[in-house]
């Protein structure tokens, strides 16, 4: 069995002065930790690191919902982020990104709206393995502040939400655990206001 914490979009410095400490109390016990953006500076890497091993995504070319010159590339050179993550781990092939979008999905991957607007003709599938370029059983995601576990085309999406930001809102968050076992996978929304 793999624990794997999840967490994005950390706006450190900026919206958030540090990471919310129940985010520590969550992890515990992590095999690994997945940041999918908006990390801005690599300290916030280096704290969760103390918890567990690091691997990031963060925007190369900026956010969408960033002005061009601001925190445009995120941690340059720290060499646990890049653009897109691949991991195989306990027989899964994981992809993490900051900003899934999807050509041919007229929205953004939020909790309902892929039933909405997926036509009869597109296959989640077929969406996400142009965008990443390869099959995928789980994908990690961020940038839309609203947490996520949903299951599509036999593919897990889990976005954590943010720990400080949720939904555009200054208040503590959340994050997401996902455990892997060899028969089964499965991804846990924490709301950081429930842990004591």
């Amino acid at each position: 069995m793999m624990k794997i914490g999840l967490i994005s979009d950390t706006y450190m410095p900026g919206t958030a002065k540090e990471i919310p400490k129940q985010v520590a109390k969550v992890f515990q016990g992590a095999d690994l930790i997945l940041h999918a953006g908006n990390i801005y500076i690599p300290p916030v890497l280096d704290e969760l690191e103390k918890i567990a091993p690091v691997l990031a995504t963060g925007s190369i070319k900026g956010n969408r919902t960033e002005s061009p010159d601001f925190y445009s590339i995120e941690c340059p050179g720290d060499p646990r982020v890049k653009e897109m993550q691949f991991l195989n781990l306990e027989g899964y092939s994981i992809g993490m990104v900051h900003d899934l979008h999807l050509t041919g999905l007229s929205a953004d991957v939020m909790p309902g709206t892929t039933a909405k607007y997926l036509r009869p003709e597109q296959s989640m599938g077929q969406l996400t393995e142009s965008f990443f370029g390869q099959k995928l059983d789980i994908v990690v995601f961020g940038r839309t502040l609203y947490s996520m576990v949903e299951e599509h085309a036999g593919i897990l999406f889990v976005n954590p939400g943010s720990p400080s930001v949720p939904r555009n809102l200054v208040k503590l968050g959340s994050v997401a655990i996902l455990t892997l076992m060899p028969d089964r996978r499965e991804a846990n929304i924490i709301e950081l206001a429930s842990v004591d």
